[in-house]
């Protein structure tokens, strides 16, 4: 079967042929991929950037981990019906680490996840266990399940904020968790909602049709004049970080109210430089939110169950497997906002 590969810890891609997998043993499931898409996460590793060495003991690998599709076999105890459309969590656990035995999976000791540090979904065939899928709501199609696990990975982020009723939030990055965090934030009942990023006019299209008019381009400007701007002078109650750019965190930080909350999403490639002096005045909260829970998925999935056609915007190309480098090479150029590839 077509895969992409990542073959060498070094930059590039490799549409390969590759074998399939067998059945599914007890507990597992074969998944018949429909839609993956091309997270930037998979680009960052696409160009080998630094902070995606540790793919390099695991590699050759398939990536994706951003997928959906059918399940095409059942094994013994697996509990879920063959032709089922399903979406799949990237995040394989141990199930025996002490981690997983307090019940707290995501900081199992063994942890992998699909497509960066084992095969993932960019190609047909994809083995799996079946804790692994969720089924998607009758609504919800492939392309839409796709978005699942980045919807999951901003409504996270958005929790781990406390984001509520009236608050006005600031999204760093208008990109596909950028999106995501301004979608969930909206939903958990923020009064404002203002996304900021740089030259970035076709992402800033999507955001528009999704219902957020208002947008900061720092190639115009510096973020804390346009911010202020939009708010009247007021500060913001969130900051929702998603540019992987250590300085934007920073210049952030001088549009938070005091006892505000930061939530770094990005992964970043450099370290940050912090005025911890008006951090530590401020009484700035700074947080991680990195991947997220089972529960979360659930949340997003009935969002997308009761107004699909709300998220597609999201999805500005849609592309064969084959022709999935074309796709990466979009992605880079920032031309596109979500690429899904169908195998």
């Amino acid at each position: 079967m077509l895969a992409l590969r990542k073959t060498r810890a070094a930059p590039g891609l490799e549409a390969l042929d590759a074998p399939e997998p067998g059945p599914p043993g007890p507990g597992e499931v074969l998944l018949r991929i429909e839609a993956v898409g091309i997270c930037g996460s998979d680009v960052h590793a696409y160009e080998w950037t630094e902070g995606y060495g540790h793919m390099a003991p695991h590699l050759p690998l398939t990536m994706g981990h951003e997928m959906a599709g059918r399940v095409l076999a059942a094994g013994p105890g697996a509990g879920i019906a063959e032709g089922t459309r399903v979406a799949a969590h990237p995040g394989l656990v141990c199930g025996a680490c002490p981690a997983c035995r307090r019940g707290e999976p995501r900081g199992c000791e063994r942890r992998r996840t699909l497509g960066l540090t084992c095969d993932g979904g960019f190609a047909s065939l994809l083995r799996l266990p079946a804790a692994n899928v969720l089924p998607l709501p009758e609504a919800v199609d492939a392309e839409l399940g796709a978005l699942v696990e980045p919807l999951s990975v901003a409504a996270e982020a958005v929790r781990v904020g406390e984001v509520s009723l009236g608050h006005t939030v600031l999204v760093l990055g208008p990109g596909t968790i950028g999106q995501g965090l301004a979608l969930m934030a909206r939903a958990a009942g923020a009064g404002r909602v203002i996304v900021a990023g740089r030259a970035d006019a076709p992402r800033f299209a999507v955001l528009e049709r999704l219902g957020f008019a208002d947008v900061a381009d720092v190639a115009e400007g510096p973020l804390a004049g346009q911010v202020l701007a939009l708010t009247g002078g007021r500060p913001v109650d969130v900051v929702l970080e998603a540019t992987g750019h250590p300085p934007s965190v920073a210049e952030a930080l001088g549009v938070l109210r005091r006892d505000g909350v930061l939530v770094v999403a990005g992964i970043h490639a450099a370290p940050l430089a912090l005025p911890l002096t008006d951090f530590v005045r401020n009484r700035h909260q700074l947080r991680a939110s990195h991947g997220s829970a089972r529960g979360t998925w659930d949340r997003v999935l009935a969002l997308l169950a009761r107004d699909p056609e709300g998220f597609r915007p999201m999805i500005t190309h849609r592309l064969p497997l084959e022709r999935g480098l074309e796709g990466f090479e979009l992605s880079r150029q920032r031309a596109a906002s979500k690429v899904i590839l169908t195998p």
